[in-house]
């Protein structure tokens, strides 16, 4: 039986109790990831030597003290797009495959505090910009549960981890769908929270008014332990909510009777796979048999929810990456002749097909001409999809449909469509755009691979979310199910 079997507070009490030791619980990490990453691919940098030391620093500290924080000696595995001192973060981009920061993003330093011990950096898509972890600039990460499928994305080294066993949990991005549709894919729970309830400093934007930092977990109760840990406001981020922060842990009581639910119809019609909208009605059962009622609602202004995202995800993707230019940091071209060669040579040469792609849609966006007729209607759009939210929300406590459209397909399978790719996101870019909080977790198997369902709250509700989540789970044993590698 692995160590991350166990639940949180049956290892800390194991730990309490000197049953175990921090080093046991890195040794099962590493072990784990020599046995099964050849296959899984998940991780780009490991650090076992830091680790290692790491985890004798707390066992010197548990022993001259007893005050140790609920997270106290896990292995933890952190999304390549977020900062780390003295480790490298590349981004999965060949532009920063050399890049070493010198300082740590914000949820690190918050981590660090809650003495979990980093175990390494985890594969994505390129700077966070696909939904299938085949953009990485390195290699595709896998899904454990079978591995010619994808693990998802932009995440999908976290989830693909998680789900595998090589860490306890991890920390991914999310900017329209890039925890929950991992999650979703490989088994596991993900929540993204309300933008601005974590904060963004260091980690390397994509688009700035969406990016949300968020876990990767095997259940529910794990995620509102590092919700718990991460979340706070930061001065350091400008978007950063001044807010309390309530005690996450409390709200999982298992009481939703009288929960009000609102089903999308659009979240339930044409290109759904039948099986995945049979597994979201079943599941509705389970709220139903414990006192919820839900009925069909309607967010009209979902069908422009992809183009809306892709037009403002894509400019604010071309301004962010202009920093990007081979002087300052990161990779630099050789043989440039000037100036212009230097930023040409080392963007065309650093940066992968599908960054391109959408730096080249954004600067079209933005450009002279053309941003009244794109950039700004879609920010109107925007706007219209958020008030279809605050209207579904003066009735219904919640809001749930499936995490997406369909299980997770093969690797190869839609690599050449960019489209049909952006497409697998149309069930969690709405609530991207709208800015608020929403959970993905395991409703059942179609063909053997995972299917995610999705818990959509309101702003800055994110113990009711736990709360609805924490009670399916308890009801079902979907989260036990492991993948065998």
């Amino acid at each position: 039986m692995s160590l991350f079997d166990l639940n949180l507070q049956q290892i800390h009490a194991k730990l309490q109790g000197k049953e175990l030791k921090v080093a046991d619980l890195v040794d099962q990490s590493y072990t784990r990831i020599q046995q099964v990453e050849s296959k899984v691919r998940a991780f780009l940098t490991l650090d076992e030597e830091n680790a290692r030391q790491a985890a004798a620093k707390l066992e010197e500290q548990f022993a001259s003290s007893n005050e140790r924080g609920p997270l106290f000696g896990l292995p933890i595995g952190i999304k390549d797009n977020m900062v780390t001192e003295g480790l490298k973060t590349t981004c999965a981009s060949k532009i920063l495959s050399n890049f070493t920061p010198i300082y740590d993003a914000t949820v690190v330093s918050k981590l660090k505090d809650a003495q979990t011990v980093t175990i390494g950096k985890l594969n994505m898509d390129e700077f966070a910009m696909g939904g299938s972890n085949e953009n990485s600039a390195f290699h595709p990460s896998h899904n454990p549960w079978n591995t010619d499928y994808v693990p998802g994305g932009s995440s999908g080294g976290s989830a693909a981890a998680v789900a595998a066993g090589e860490v306890y949990f991890a920390l991914g991005s999310d900017t329209g769908g890039s925890i929950r549709q991992p999650a979703a894919y490989c088994g596991i729970v993900g929540l993204k929270p309300t933008y601005g309830l974590v904060s963004r400093y260091g980690l390397v934007a994509f688009a700035s008014s969406l990016d949300q930092i968020g876990p990767l977990t095997k259940n529910v109760e794990d995620s509102a332990y590092l919700l718990q840990a991460i979340a706070g406001y930061d001065p350091k981020d400008s978007t950063s909510a001044k807010v309390d922060i309530p005690d996450y842990l409390s709200a999982l009581t298992g009481d939703i009777k009288g929960l009000r639910i609102g089903v999308p119809k659009e979240y339930m019609g044409n290109g759904i796979d039948p099986a995945v909208k049979e597994k979201v009605l079943e599941a509705l059962k389970v709220f139903e048999g414990l006192g919820a009622v839900w009925e069909e609602v309607t967010l009209p202004h979902s069908e422009y929810a992809v183009a809306t995202y892709y037009l403002l995800a894509s400019s604010e993707a071309s301004s962010n990456l202009a920093r990007f230019d081979g002087v300052r940091y990161g990779v630099r071209s050789d043989n440039t002749r000037n100036l212009l060669d230097l930023y040409h040579m080392s963007r065309s040469e650093g940066f992968g097909p599908e960054v391109k792609r959408r730096i080249m849609l954004g600067t079209y966006a933005l450009s002279s001409g053309y941003y009244d007729a794109y950039y700004l209607k879609a920010q109107q759009v925007r706007t219209l999809i958020k008030q279809d939210f605050d209207q579904v929300f003066e009735k219904f406590d919640i809001i749930i449909g499936p995490t997406a459209p369909t299980p997770a397909f093969k690797i190869g399978e839609q690599s050449s469509d960019p489209l049909t790719m952006y497409l697998n996101d149309i069930m969690t870019i709405p609530v991207s755009l709208a800015g608020i909080p929403a959970i993905s977790v395991p409703c059942g198997f179609v063909n053997e691979l995972p299917v995610g369902l999705q818990v959509i709250g309101k702003a800055l509700d994110e113990a009711t979310l736990l709360r609805v989540a924490h009670a399916f789970e308890q009801h079902t044993d979907h989260h036990k199910q492991r993948p065998q590698l």
